[in-house]
């Protein structure tokens, strides 16, 4: 088991994304949501991604700290 804290980079990864520096930045930048978009009902998740992030998120642990942090990421222009 490992003792690895799970970072935005290990979350990427197990998403499937490119998980550079420079390319979650960009992630962040283009793929921002309204207020009122939920990060689950983002439309440029697939169905294994959306499935992935719902069981991090329920899961209440570590993970759950960086989806969130990734949610907040995509909701940081939104207008609410």
């Amino acid at each position: 088991m490992s003792n690895t804290r799970p970072r935005m980079t290990h979350l990427f990864e197990q998403l499937g994304l490119d998980a550079s520096e420079s390319a979650i930045e960009s992630f962040m930048e283009s793929h921002q949501l309204d207020a009122h978009v939920s990060l689950l009902d983002a439309e440029f998740w697939s169905a294994g991604q959306r499935q992935f992030l719902a069981e991090k998120i329920k899961s209440d642990g570590e993970w759950a700290l960086v989806v969130d942090q990734l949610n907040e990421s995509l909701h940081e222009n939104s207008v609410k």
